[in-house]
C-alpha cells in the first residue's frame, strides 16, 4: 500500500513504532526506494490492521483519493474529509462494511478472552455495551458510515500523539526493573563477591560513557556526517535541498518519522554496539526516539508529525542549526529518580504477593481436582468390576442352560426324556384297554372267510 501525502498528514502511519535502519547508498537508490515502500511499520495501535485496510480500500476510489491529495491537516482532523465518504462507489462502501463487521467480531473475541481470563461470567454480558470502550468505530451502526471514518481519524490521531509518551514510560519501567534486579542480585552475594561485582559493573558503566562526541540531531554537523559517510558525498558540497530529496526515500515530498530516525543511525553507532556487554539496545532505541523528538520540536512547525521541504530549509537558517547545544546522551540524564524507583519496588512487591496468593489458590484447586480425580477413578473401577461380574453371571447362566450337568467324575449326566417314558408301558403292568377295544372284544368273532361249509 502506497500512502499519499494526505494520509501521511493524518497519521504518519509508517513511521510510528518502527525501528529505523541505515540506508546503504551502495546498493542503489532505486533498491532503497523499493525497500522503503515495501516496509510497512506497525503503528503500535491495537486496531492497526483495521486502520490500514480502511486506508487501502479508500485509496481505490478515484474521487476520495483526489480529495485526499488536496486535503490539509485541518480538513482531516476536523472531520470535513469524512463527509466525502458518501460519494464513494458502492463496492467500496460494501468492502468497508465488511471490514467493520470483521473488526467488531475481533473486538468481541478480545473482550471474551479478557473476561474469561479474569474469571468473570460472560453469559449475561451485553457485548454491545462493552464495545463502547473502543472509540475508533461507531458501535451503534453495523455499516461503515462517515462517523466511523471520523472516529477512526480522531482516535488514531490522539493515540499516535500519546504513543511517544507511552514509549518513554515503558522504557522508564524497563530501566527501573533492571536496577531492581541488579540490587537484588548484589544482596544475595557475600561481601567479597559483592564488592567484586560492583567494581565490574562500574567499569562497564565507565567504558560505555567513553564514546566519541555525539552531534546534536538535526544540526549541520550531524547532517554533513550523514552526507559524507552514508551518502558518500563531499562534505564541502553539502546542500540542504539535495539532502532532503536524497532521504525522502518514498518521494512523497515530506520526511516522516521513520525517514528522520534513519538519519540518526551513525550517531547512535558511536555510543551503542550490540557486541558490547555494556551497551543496551533498549537504551539505543530510547536515544533514537529522543533525537527524533528533538528534531520534530525544532523543525515541525505545524506539528503534523511530518517535515516538509519548506520546514526543513527554514530550520537550516536558524542559529541552532550551525551552533547547537551539546547533546546529552542517556547516561548523563537518568530516566528515573530514586523516589520513583522506590514506588516501583513497592508495586513489584505487591504484585509478587498477589501472584503468590493466586499461586496458592491454584495449588489448592489443583489438590482438590486431584482428590476428585482419585474418587472418580475409584468409582470407575467399581463400575468396571460390576460390569465384569454381571457379564460373568450372564455367561454362567447361558452355559447352564445349554450344557448338561456333569457327574462327580466329570462325566456328563443326561436326563431322561420324561415325555417318551410316559408313553412306554412300565414293566409288569398292563396298560388298560381303551373302551372301544373292550366293546370290540365282547362281539362274536367273525367267521373265517373261504372255509369249507360242513353239512
Amino acid at each position: 500500500m502506497n500512502l499519499t501525502p494526505g494520509w501521511l498528514l493524518l497519521l504518519s502511519i509508517f513511521c510510528v513504532g518502527v525501528r529505523s535502519v541505515p540506508i546503504d547508498r551502495n546498493v542503489g537508490q532505486e533498491a532503497a526506494k523499493e525497500e522503503a515502500q515495501e516496509e510497512n511499520g506497525d503503528t503500535g495501535l491495537y486496531y492497526d490492521r483495521y486502520l490500514r485496510e480502511v486506508i487501502e480500500v479508500l485509496e481505490t476510489d478515484p474521487h476520495f483519493r483526489e480529495k485526499l491529495q488536496t486535503a490539509n491537516t485541518e480538513d482531516i482532523k476536523n472531520g470535513r474529509l469524512s463527509k466525502e465518504l458518501d460519494l464513494v462507489s458502492h463496492h467500496v462502501r460494501t468492502r468497508l462494511d465488511e471490514l467493520k463487521r470483521q473488526e467488531v467480531s475481533r473486538l468481541r473475541m478480545l473482550l471474551k478472552a479478557k473476561l474469561d481470563s479474569t474469571n468473570i461470567q460472560t453469559l449475561q454480558m451485553d457485548h454491545a455495551s462493552l464495545l463502547k470502550q473502543f472509540e475508533h468505530l461507531d458501535h451503534h451502526n453495523q455499516n461503515f458510515e462517515a462517523k466511523d471514518l471520523e472516529l477512526l481519524i480522531s482516535t488514531a490521531t490522539k493515540d499516535l500523539e500519546n504513543y511517544d509518551a507511552e514509549r518513554h514510560e515503558e522504557f522508564k519501567r524497563y530501566e527501573m526493573l533492571k536496577e531492581h534486579e541488579r540490587r537484588e542480585y548484589l544482596k544475595g552475594l557475600d561481601q567479597e563477591k559483592r564488592e567484586k561485582e560492583e567494581k565490574r559493573l562500574q567499569e562497564l558503566k565507565e567504558k560505555h560513557s567513553q564514546h566519541p562526541k555525539v552531534n546534536a540531531p538535526g544540526s549541520v554537523n550531524q547532517l554533513r556526517e550523514v552526507w559524507e559517510e552514508t551518502d558518500g558525498l563531499d562534505p564541502q558540497e553539502f546542500n540542504p535541498k539535495t539532502f532532503f530529496k536524497l532521504h525522502d526515500t518514498n518521494e512523497d515530498g515530506v520526511l516522516d518519522e521513520q525517514e528522520l530516525e534513519a538519519l540518526f543511525t551513525k550517531e547512535l553507532e558511536k555510543v551503542y554496539d550490540p557486541k558490547n556487554e555494556e551497551d543496551d539496545m533498549m537504551e539505543m532505541e530510547e536515544e533514537r526516539l529522543r533525537m527524533r523528538e528533538h528534531v520534530m520540536k525544532n523543525v515541525d512547525t505545524n506539528q503534523d508529525r511530518l517535515v516538509s521541504l519548506e520546514e526543513f530549509l527554514k530550520s537550516t537558517e536558524k542559529r541552532e542549526f550551525n551552533n547547537p547545544k551539546e547533546w546529552e546522551t542517556l547516561e548523563t540524564k537518568p530516566a528515573y529518580t530514586e523516589e520513583e524507583l522506590q514506588r516501583f519496588e513497592v508495586e513489584l512487591r505487591d504484585k509478587e504477593e498477589e501472584l503468590k496468593r493466586r499461586a496458592e489458590t491454584l495449588h489448592q484447586e489443583q489438590e482438590l481436582l486431584k482428590e476428585r480425580g482419585k474418587a472418580l477413578e475409584a468409582q470407575k473401577k467399581e463400575y468396571q468390576q460390576a460390569v465384569l461380574e454381571m457379564s460373568q453371571r450372564q455367561k454362567d447362566q447361558q452355559a447352564a442352560e445349554v450344557q448338561p450337568p456333569a457327574g462327580p467324575n466329570g462325566e456328563l449326566q443326561f436326563k431322561p426324556d420324561t415325555n417318551k417314558e410316559e408313553d412306554k408301558e412300565p414293566a409288569g403292568q398292563k396298560v388298560p384297554a381303551a373302551p372301544e377295544a373292550e366293546v370290540q372284544n365282547n362281539l362274536p368273532a367273525e367267521p373265517p372267510q373261504n372255509l369249507p361249509i360242513h353239512t
